[in-house]
């Protein structure tokens, strides 16, 4: 239970916390995209949280129910300790309910910490791997539709993401429901792709400006592909028959029909006047409000399209790129790229006093084994020796192996070796490409006992000597005894 001075002290101590942790956020360099965004969207946060309690705050000192000219009163003419001891009271009885109520500490609420080892962001759910953190769209499932669309071709997908801001060029006879739900799907996704990567740009108020700019065109008829519906939108449609829910286009028309038997029967239905003429309006264009909501989604995606033309660039090059490459060579690269945390923010666009810098820094994003040049080798070669095939070895710690040529030569090294002496195996010749521990225990269990099988075969045999003193097996003596030999 706090007082509204209390609270007009702790609303101002939270601003304050707001505006440094804002300022310590800001006054950080952000090293990688995915820091970027961490830091804009705490710092977006952050704006809001300041933008609501200061709407708070101002609305205590507007005082508009006399509660805080009451308080200061009572503080100010009547006895101090009553006050005090009222106010007390109220706090003990408070701490009294409710006993384990926590303490916050806005100090620590705002205070910046060093994210923790294996913790996953909002950022990292936020976006597609398509995506990579913002850096390119991911219109594939746009693609998709657009491709099931009425009259269209089939196109590429990089065809596509130069041509899918061009409404004009689509035949009007074609935009139908489908495409209006179309292009709601393509609107929103540009909406959101703006609000996740520039959360600082105020992007709600970059939309609204659309908004406000597209009713500007519309009532000019300057709207691409839609000057001629404009026109036809300024002239009456016709005359409505509130009655009978009917449109008219001529005006003798409509007075014949309110002579007739179906108009007054609906007219009295509804208590209306069937001779009334006066309840006429004009028509409503429905069908020019349904062309109003498709060119008014057409112009916001080709506005917010015009905005994100750096990242729709980035894109079209990376789908290039990404094309070129194999499937394998493609899968490769994402992993690497998602491990590694320490991409800049113009790691692909290096100014030249950067590269002054950083040239001895080396470049390698696909985390390549280094040459004698200390340089990354070629991916060819890479390739060709697969240095980008794991094999695991539980017997060494679940160690990795990069490549199959030091798969085979760590069975003599002495990590292996000592695995296995581990295990109480002293013959690591036998257990070469047994990996597992289970399998290697397995396997010497059966080499115990077919040694310890042998050793009795060995230790059952009979032996037998014939008149020369020859000694022999007992099935042999029998054997030459049976053919007269002996």
């Amino acid at each position: 239970m706090t007082t509204i001075l209390e609270n007009q002290r702790l609303l101002h101590e939270e601003l304050e916390r707001l505006e440094q942790a804002v300022a310590d956020r800001l006054a950080e360099e952000a090293r990688t995209i995915r820091d970027r965004l961490i830091r804009d969207h705490e710092v977006g946060h952050f704006l809001t949280r300041f933008e609501n309690q200061s709407k708070r705050l101002y609305d205590l000192y507007t005082d508009e129910d006399g509660s805080r000219d009451k308080e200061i009163n009572n503080l100010s003419h009547g006895d101090p300790f009553v006050e005090f001891y009222s106010q007390l009271g109220e706090i003990r009885d408070f701490h009294r309910r409710y006993p384990n109520e926590p303490v916050e500490d806005l100090a620590r609420t705002y205070k910046r910490r060093p994210p923790l080892e294996g913790e996953i962001s909002m950022i990292d759910n936020m976006f597609t791997g398509e995506e990579f953190h913002g850096r390119f769209f991911d219109l594939t499932q746009l693609h998709e539709q657009y491709l099931n669309l009425k009259g269209v071709k089939r196109i590429l997908y990089l065809h596509y993401l130069n041509i899918f801001d061009k409404s004009e060029d689509f035949p009007k006879v074609n935009k139908n429901d489908a495409y209006f739900t179309y292009l709601t799907n393509l609107a929103d996704y540009l909406e959101g792709f703006l609000r996740k990567t520039r959360p600082l740009s105020n992007p709600d108020a970059v939309i609204r400006g659309f908004g406000e700019e597209f009713e500007e065109a519309w009532k000019a008829g300057t709207v691409a592909g839609w000057e001629s519906n404009v026109a036809a939108a300024e002239k009456p449609a016709g005359i409505w028959c509130d009655a009978c829910e009917k449109a008219f286009t001529n005006e003798n028309t409509y007075n014949g029909h309110l002579n007739g038997n179906k108009h007054k029967k609906a007219a009295a239905a509804k208590g209306k006047d069937a001779a009334d003429p006066s309840a006429a309006k004009p028509a409503q264009p429905t069908e020019n409000l349904k062309h109003r909501a498709i060119a008014e989604r057409e112009f916001r995606i080709k506005k917010l399209t015009d905005l994100m033309s750096k990242e729709r660039e980035d894109t079209k090059t990376n789908v290039e790129r990404k094309a070129s490459l194999t499937e394998r060579e493609r899968q490769a690269e994402l992993d690497a790229l998602f491990q590694d945390t320490q991409i800049t923010l113009g790691a692909t666009h290096l100014d030249d006093d950067d590269e002054d810098d950083d040239e001895d820094k080396i470049y390698n994003p696909l985390k390549l084994p280094l040459a004698w040049d200390g340089k990354p080798i070629p991916f060819w070669l890479y390739k060709l020796h697969g240095l980008g095939v794991e094999y695991t070895c539980e017997i060494c710690g679940n160690f990795v192996y990069m490549g199959r040529r030091a798969f085979d030569k760590h069975f003599t090294e002495a990590r292996h070796v000592h695995g296995l002496r581990c295990l109480g195996i002293t013959n690591p010749t036998v257990f070469r490409e047994i990996t597992s521990i289970g399998e290697a225990l397995a396997f010497q269990d059966k080499l115990k006992t077919d040694k310890k099988q042998a050793q009795v075969t060995q230790d059952n045999v009979v032996q037998m000597e014939d008149g020369e003193g020859n000694v022999m097996p007992e099935k042999v003596y029998y054997d030459l005894q049976k053919q007269g030999l002996l």
